[in-house]
């Protein structure tokens, strides 16, 4: 994992779902930026109320594709339609392949994809590059 950089402001990482919430990953260690935040979420409408009351203080969101009464793909559209700026990785344990993934992914309502089951290195490295990309674009 890349050094500890910080952002401007402290922001959340908000994680969605029943199995995301890996224990074997302790919230401080989620990030290698400092100031971040980790909220974790079983479930969607919980954490669609805490955005949407919070939704500037959000830098990413990981969810779920299956989960009850709303799902990871109707989430991540309304995190994207309340802040665009808000980075959102899907997980899955199907095949993503699917046309509506695609189109997600191509009008970047789904910034990245997790197939699970998730190993630890790998949601570490999805959130470092999410946080990259929000950090380069905050440069420009």
């Amino acid at each position: 994992m890349k050094g500890v950089r910080k952002l401007n402001h402290n922001k959340t990482i908000g994680i969605v779902g029943y199995e995301i919430g890996n224990p074997q990953i302790p919230d401080g260690k989620l990030c290698s930026t400092e100031g971040m935040k980790v909220l974790r979420f079983t479930e969607p409408v919980n954490a669609l109320e805490h955005f949407k009351i919070n939704r500037n203080d959000y830098a990413l969101i990981i969810s779920d594709l299956r989960m009850p009464v709303i799902n990871g793909m109707q989430l991540l559209k309304t995190v994207k339609d309340l802040n665009p700026s808000t980075r959102t990785v899907l997980t899955t344990d199907f095949d993503y392949d699917s046309k509506l993934v695609q189109d997600y992914t191509k009008k970047q309502i789904i910034n990245g994809m997790l197939q699970k089951p998730i190993q630890p290195h790998e949601l570490l490295t999805e959130v470092d590059k999410q946080i990259d990309i929000i950090k380069s674009t905050n440069k420009k």
